[in-house]
């Protein structure tokens, strides 16, 4: 039916049309009786949306980006959980790309994407460049771009991130309670905001517990799992540490697997902790402590921020930032010999 109906609609009910043609998309901001009443009358009135047509209208995909480094990782695979739950309230479809650590396959993706293929872009960043002029396209095609986790500072948009320099605190300083003297900081990349503040953290625990921060005990690791080994074996074998923090899940199973090719015991001769939302951590010979995100939490988070544009009357880049926190989770990695 024409556009008389829906305002009839509307009017029989005392409500907007936008509110009316939002209840009809799904949309979380209305609330469950009124879509109900909606529902209710538009049946009595036998008004029937053509959301088709709609979408035509208003130019929209009803389709959604994600944008992350890796999906092996199981903090990103529970993010997306949390994402594609509310686009679906909303009636949203999702494309996930993978950029593999890779600024140019990032860049390669954005250009893809400004071509109106999508209506908002939920993204973690790949942090290879400083060099951020290419996310300008989507202000300009006023397409929505909200970050999560690993974020780019110089970039003004919505962000959800966690609190990652009391975390790296705390889980510097729980290694310290263990009885740890020689910490050596296991990252990748320390360029990126994320990577700054858990080697801050560190830093800064260290001088709390009044051990002098040396620079050569924060090792810059790989993304290729067989180097990161490699790497941390060495470290084993020449600055024998006797506790490792890995600032990324990967670095953690690198550590076990180089542990146990040196036939060096986990937490008896080197206790470890790392972030990781890993399923796993506890049925692991030791059982791993982790520094776990809300990983879920923080994509529903994202995907509310990028709704929260994509449903205003008037396009406006939404800027919020939201920082939630993380919980070390105990095990037996980091017990006290």
């Amino acid at each position: 039916m024409d556009d008389v109906n829906i305002k009839k609609l509307a009017k029989d009910l005392n409500l907007s049309t936008s509110t009316i043609s939002r209840a009809f998309r799904g949309n979380s901001d209305i609330s469950q009786a009124t879509k109900e009443r909606i529902l209710a009358k538009a049946k009595e009135l036998n008004y029937q949306p053509n959301l088709y047509a709609s979408n035509l209208r208003e130019k929209k995909s009803k389709t959604i980006a994600v944008i992350m480094p890796e999906l092996a990782n199981n903090f990103f695979s529970q993010a997306v959980k949390g994402i594609e739950r509310v686009a679906r309230d909303n009636g949203y479809h999702t494309l996930l790309y993978v950029t593999d650590d890779d600024y140019q396959k990032e860049v390669g993706i954005i250009d893809d994407l400004s071509n109106g293929r999508v209506d908002g872009i939920i993204m973690s960043a790949s942090g290879e460049a400083n060099d951020h002029a290419y996310l300008g396209k989507l202000k300009k095609k006023k397409i929505p771009l909200v970050f999560f986790d690993r974020v780019y500072d110089d970039v003004d948009v919505a962000k959800v991130t966690t609190d990652d320099y009391t975390s790296s605190f705390e889980a510097t300083r729980h290694l310290v309670e263990a009885g740890c003297k020689k910490i050596a900081f296991l990252v990748i990349n320390k360029s990126l905001s994320i990577g700054k503040m858990r080697m801050q953290g560190y830093v800064d625990a260290l001088k709390e517990a009044g051990i002098p921060f040396q620079p050569d005990w924060v090792i810059d690791c790989s993304n290729d799992r067989e180097e990161s080994i490699d790497i941390i074996t060495k470290v084993l074998d020449t600055l024998r540490p006797d506790g490792l923090f890995a600032a990324v899940e990967r670095l953690a199973m690198a550590s076990y697997y180089a542990c146990h090719q040196l036939g060096v015991k986990i937490p008896e001769q080197v206790k470890v902790i790392s972030y990781s939302s890993l399923e796993i951590a506890p049925l692991l010979n030791p059982s791993l402590t982790t520094i776990t995100q809300p990983a879920g939490d923080m994509g529903t988070e994202a995907a509310r921020l990028l709704f929260k544009t994509l449903d205003a009357a008037e396009p406006a880049q939404v800027q919020d930032h939201l920082v939630l926190h993380s919980r070390i989770i105990q095990r037996r990695s980091t017990e006290k010999s």
